[in-house]
């Protein structure tokens, strides 16, 4: 928190003049001051240029030697072209029920407002129906709520399987290339600190897409 400073104003004490004195000063004309000299306009204050980022450190080099490696599975999700695609059908999944939902509460607000103005103009019957109206739809949004829901984790359960199921292959043959005993998943292994160099996920990921663009045979 900022303190914060309390400023005391000082009065000070004003002497009374005599009757007398004080009818001589008002007698006498006060000299005219000289008229302040004009003070020079400050000079604009330098705009300091940004500051500039530091440039992009080059990977690590891979130990040698070395027989363990890791990877970052979401950085690898995140960045490489099959984890894009993967991303772009949840999304669109997600965007067509967020779409359907708003229609459905649409639609029940549209006859609680309808009941709501009706007032005495309804009859009993047409007020009855109106709210099992309502309640039907209330249902049906819950329902509809659930469902998306369900289809969207299942969707994310199924491109997450696809997903690892085309990494593994890659990861294997990284693995034997280097020579490596074993490549650990850096967010499951509870690693605290490791050489980067040892990171391959930027590698995993070239080889990745690189299998994902190569034309079919």
């Amino acid at each position: 928190m900022k303190s914060l400073t309390m400023m005391v104003a000082v009065a000070a004490a004003s002497t009374m003049l005599a009757t007398s004195a004080y009818a001589q000063a008002a007698a006498t004309p006060n000299p005219q001051k000289p008229a302040p000299t004009p003070t020079a306009p400050a000079p604009p204050a330098t705009q300091q240029k940004p500051a500039t980022p530091p440039a992009p450190q080059p990977p690590r080099p891979f130990p040698e030697g070395s027989k363990f490696a890791f990877v970052d599975i979401q950085v690898i999700a995140s960045n490489s072209a099959e984890g894009k695609a993967a991303t772009a059908k949840l999304d669109e999944l997600r965007k067509k029920k967020n779409t359907e939902l708003q229609s459905k509460a649409t639609a029940v607000k549209g006859m609680q407002d309808k009941l709501q103005a009706g007032g005495t103009v309804l009859s009993d019957s047409a007020r009855a129906q109106l709210q099992k109206d309502i309640e039907k739809g209330q249902r049906d949004l819950e329902y509809a709520q659930q469902d998306a829901q369900t289809e969207v984790q299942d969707m994310t359960n199924q491109l997450q399987e696809e997903f690892q199921t085309k990494l593994n292959p890659i990861l294997e043959q990284i693995r034997a290339d280097k020579g490596l005993l074993m490549i650990f998943s850096s967010r499951d292994a509870g690693i605290v600190a490791a050489d980067m160099g040892l990171d391959l996920s930027d590698e995993v990921i070239k080889r990745f897409d690189a299998t994902k663009t190569a034309p079919k045979k």
